[in-house]
């Protein structure tokens, strides 16, 4: 087969131009990070949190004005961390939960910065107390609230589950959702009782490892929850 020169020429052309348009990407890889906590201003110690409640909101303002937002998910134990930022001055907020909100803060990230939020929760859940008779369970706690003027509680609720993955979506129902109380009320119109709820949970499985908490929701925008600590539960054969 015979190919004309002015063909051979052509494609010729065509791969000299595909090289000549393949750079080498200059950027560093992204080795700046994040980490902090999520601090109750009255205990000092870390807010409990549930999968998915809460974020850490990121917006690089030294890359545009208007900045797309990149997330954090806060863990369980109130922590957050992300090692693979890269280094610039930044917005950083919450996105969810159930505390009273504070502003945004602009911080320069580098590498291993450190930010801790300090937050006020809409309820304490105090004196959270479990007692196990054979393989019925009942749960007691009380509210406190810190400051009047909170949205309205929604519902209450025990959450049960055989991980210590426990809370609002990582739960077993027949355990938790069954047991759920609509409240529906602003927090002045709650009685004592109201304020100090009971929860008999029978029938678990003997012989079963359980892990165990309370949880207060809000009709707040994302609904979050105040949590109680996780108590792990063995039920005897």
């Amino acid at each position: 087969m015979k190919l004309h020169l002015s063909t051979m020429l052509l494609g010729a052309g065509i791969l000299l131009a595909g090289v000549a348009c393949v750079k080498k990407d200059n950027y560093d890889a992204p080795d700046a990070s994040l980490e902090g906590n999520l601090v109750d201003q009255q205990s000092k110690s870390n807010i409990q949190t549930a999968t998915g409640n809460v974020t850490i909101r990121l917006e690089q303002l030294s890359w545009s004005a208007t900045p797309a937002p990149q997330d954090i998910p806060v863990k369980m134990d109130g922590t957050f961390k992300n090692s693979k930022l890269f280094k610039g001055h930044y917005r950083v907020s919450i996105k969810g939960g159930a505390f009273w909100a504070v502003p945004p803060v602009e911080l320069d990230v580098d590498k291993n910065t450190k930010y801790d939020f300090n937050l006020t929760p809409y309820l304490y859940l105090n004196s959270f107390t479990t007692k196990l008779d054979s393989n019925q369970l009942t749960l007691r706690f009380t509210m406190q609230a810190p400051i009047a003027g909170m949205p309205s509680i929604a519902e209450i609720q025990p959450y049960v589950n055989t991980t210590s993955l426990v809370g609002p979506g990582a739960s077993i129902r027949d355990y938790s959702d069954v047991y759920k109380v609509a409240v529906n009320k602003e927090w002045g119109d709650m009685s004592p009782a109201d304020r100090s709820p009971e929860f008999v949970i029978p029938n678990l499985v003997k012989g079963r490892t359980f892990y165990v908490r309370v949880g207060v929701r809000f009709n707040n925008d994302d609904k979050s929850s105040n949590l109680s600590e996780i108590i792990k539960i063995e039920v005897p054969k």
